[in-house]
């Protein structure tokens, strides 16, 4: 497995359940880390604990190609180079057809598959460059298997396992590295606005789902781990 230390690495995401756990474990591992997430306060509290400099976390809408542009800029100011990219940002509208609007569909599209269109597209270019480099996408289990009132979240999260399984083909002459994990159902602010009946108790724990992507994070630098599935044990839908 490959080390992580002195590693360059941007978390997207970075002020979810999962992002701040995650955050915690590159820094500990010696991962040189860039932070950003939508909610500015949070970001800026959880670099202060980490601590990492205020120059290495930029709030920003992933959604808003003019921000991402600047992330961009923001990142290769202080890093010479991007050695992974992971993104555990987005959102989850699950809702019956009938009650699923314009808006809560584009919106659901907009962060879960516009956005990370709009990370590659800025970071990809610098790894196929320096002919290295990992990017690491987390569409869960809904992404493969759809469930009742997911239309929305599972368009999205299918749209970007095709758009990954579509960018790695045009890599295969490269060492840029493309992982996608299968998550189930983890115990995270996730479902907070989810208007679901759901056993938190029974669900991965954000920090596992944290250490399974801090895991990914490290592969052998002869092979790649195309997907990996992590999912409860009463949720084994792949």
């Amino acid at each position: 497995m490959e080390s992580l230390k002195g590693k360059f690495i941007v978390l997207a995401g970075a002020t979810g359940g999962i992002g701040q756990s995650l955050a915690r474990m590159l820094q500990t591992s010696g991962a040189n880390l860039f932070l950003t997430g939508r909610d500015e306060a949070k970001l800026s509290a959880l670099a202060g604990q980490l601590p990492i400099d205020a120059s290495q976390a930029k709030a920003t809408d992933l959604s808003v190609p003019e921000q991402v542009q600047g992330l961009r800029d923001a990142v290769f100011a202080v890093f010479p180079q991007v050695d992974i990219l992971i993104n555990v940002s987005g959102i989850g509208i699950i809702k019956p057809i009938a009650q699923l609007d314009e808006h809560d569909f584009m919106k659901t599209l907009q962060v879960n598959l516009f956005a990370p269109f709009l990370l590659i597209r800025a970071f990809l270019p610098a790894m196929k460059e320096a002919n290295k480099g990992l990017i690491l996408q987390v569409p869960g289990v809904l992404g493969k298997v759809p469930m009742a009132g997911s239309a929305a979240y599972s368009a999205s999260k299918y749209g970007l396992v095709g758009m990954m399984q579509s960018i790695r083909e045009e890599l295969k002459r490269t060492e840029v590295r493309m992982t996608n994990l299968f998550l189930g159902g983890v115990d995270s602010p996730f479902w907070d606005n989810i208007d679901l009946r759901v056993q938190k108790d029974k669900m991965i724990r954000a920090e596992e789902a944290a250490r399974a992507i801090w895991f990914l994070c490290q592969q052998p630098a002869s092979g790649v781990i195309s997907e990996m599935a992590l999912q409860p044990f009463n949720h084994q839908a792949i």
